[in-house]
């Protein structure tokens, strides 16, 4: 066993690996996949949610344009009992309408800057009000099902430029959604004859040749 994997098995090793330099700088949660995208450019979140990564985004990359887009709309069906916008929405629609609503309040002297956009409505009819080859990158972390999924990744293609970056969240196996977005990642960067950049943390990010 390498010391990496030893101190893994240590209570706080977390802490410890840090101070003996064996974690890379950068790595934890989405904050390394954010150093990959050019700084001041033209961006497309799809799943905002209360707008924490938003948040992210708008401090590490200052992008010139920063387009959120979420439907913000309850799930009825059983299939979504555990999703944010299913079942752990605890008042429904209310809760989804107050989550917009704080989105909103929270991004408001960025609207007015015109540096923030908020886009209520599916990804898939947003998206196609944009001219083929706007965006410098796109983040997909909308609905997690399989056709979802692929929708959202065909038509980033087409709206993200040549050398753009296409990237998302719950890379893997699992998951309420079970697996439906490393099946429709897998089956895209094959049919398109690309190379995944970095699969970290559940994070997948490839460019567009």
């Amino acid at each position: 066993m390498n010391l990496r994997n030893l101190i893994k098995q240590i209570p706080g090793s977390k802490k410890l690996a840090q101070t003996l330099g064996l974690t890379r700088s950068g790595r934890e949660g989405r904050s390394f996949l954010l150093e990959m995208l050019p700084k001041q450019s033209i961006g497309a979140e799809i799943g905002v949610h209360k707008g924490n990564f938003s948040q992210k985004i708008i401090d590490l990359i200052a992008p010139k344009e920063l387009h959120l887009i979420d439907p913000w709309e309850y799930q009825t069906s059983d299939t979504y009992a555990n999703a944010w916008y299913g079942g752990q929405a605890k008042d429904g629609q209310k809760t989804m309408d107050e989550r917009y609503s704080g989105v909103c309040d929270r991004f408001s002297q960025e609207m007015q800057a015109g540096q923030v956009k908020v886009h209520r409505g599916y990804s898939t009819d947003i998206l196609e009000q944009f001219p083929d080859e706007y965006f410098d990158w796109i983040y997909i972390d909308g609905n997690h099902l399989y056709e979802y999924v692929k929708n959202d990744l065909e038509l980033s293609f087409k709206k993200t430029k040549s050398g753009g970056f296409i990237t998302g969240d719950d890379y893997g196996s699992g998951g309420w959604w079970k697996g439906g977005v490393k099946e429709a990642v897998d089956e895209f960067r094959k049919t398109k004859g690309i190379k995944l950049l970095e699969i970290c943390n559940g994070q997948f990010i490839f460019r567009k040749a």
